[in-house]
C-alpha cells in the first residue's frame, strides 16, 4: 500500500494550484490547517470509520464544524476527500500544501533550538544571516532546549547546522573513540 504522504500529494498539489490561481494561498492554508486539526481530534476520529455515518453526514459535520471558515470551493474539496475515503489524509495534505506555498512565496521554514532564550536583536540578526545563506525569506520557529548546554541547532529542510556545545562534545567523543 502507498504511504500517506504519497496518497496526499496529488490532493495537495491540486488545492495548491486552485488556491494559487485564485490568489488565496493564505486562506486555503488556514482552512486546511483547521480541517486537519478537526480530523485529527479524537472526537472526530471515532466517526471517520463508523459505517453508520454516511458520507453526506460526515461532510455536513465538517461543514458545520467549519463555522463559516469553509467556502463552497473548500466544501467541494472536502466532498472529494470524503467520497474517496481520504479525509484522514488532511494533516498530510495541509503539510504538503504549506511546503508548496512556501516554495511559491520563496520562503523557508527554519527551526532553531537554542540553549538560551534569544533577544529580539539576536533573532533579527540570525534571520538576516539565514536569509542571505538560503536566498529566501525565512520564517523562524525558535524553541529553548537547555540540554544543548550552549549555542544552537538550526534545521532548514534537510539541512542541519549544529552549533551547540552538546553537539561539539558528541563530535569530540566520536573522534576520540576512533
Amino acid at each position: 500500500m502507498l504511504n500517506r504522504t504519497t496518497l496526499a500529494r496529488p490532493y495537495a498539489r491540486a488545492v495548491f494550484e486552485v488556491a494559487r490561481d485564485a490568489g488565496q494561498l493564505s486562506a486555503w492554508n488556514e482552512r486546511l490547517v483547521y480541517a486537519a486539526a478537526l480530523v485529527s481530534s479524537p472526537e472526530l476520529r471515532q466517526f471517520s470509520g463508523d459505517p453508520r455515518i454516511s458520507r453526506e453526514q460526515m461532510l455536513n459535520l465538517f461543514s458545520d464544524l467549519g463555522e463559516g471558515r469553509f467556502d463552497d470551493q473548500f466544501i467541494a474539496f472536502l466532498k472529494v476527500l470524503v467520497n474517496y475515503g481520504r479525509l484522514g489524509l488532511l494533516p498530510e495534505i495541509a503539510a504538503q500544501f504549506e511546503h508548496y506555498r512556501r516554495e511559491a512565496e520563496a520562503r523557508i521554514r527554519v527551526e532553531v533550538s537554542s540553549a538560551m532564550p534569544m533577544s529580539d536583536e539576536e533573532v533579527a540578526g540570525l534571520s538576516k544571516r539565514l536569509q542571505a545563506r538560503f536566498g529566501r525569506e525565512v520564517d523562524l520557529d525558535i524553541e529553548v532546549d537547555a540540554s544543548l548546554i550552549g549555542g544552537a541547532v538550526i534545521r532548514a529542510g534537510d539541512q542541519v547546522i549544529d552549533g551547540s556545545v552538546r553537539g561539539r562534545l558528541e563530535q569530540l567523543g566520536r573522534s576520540l573513540s576512533h
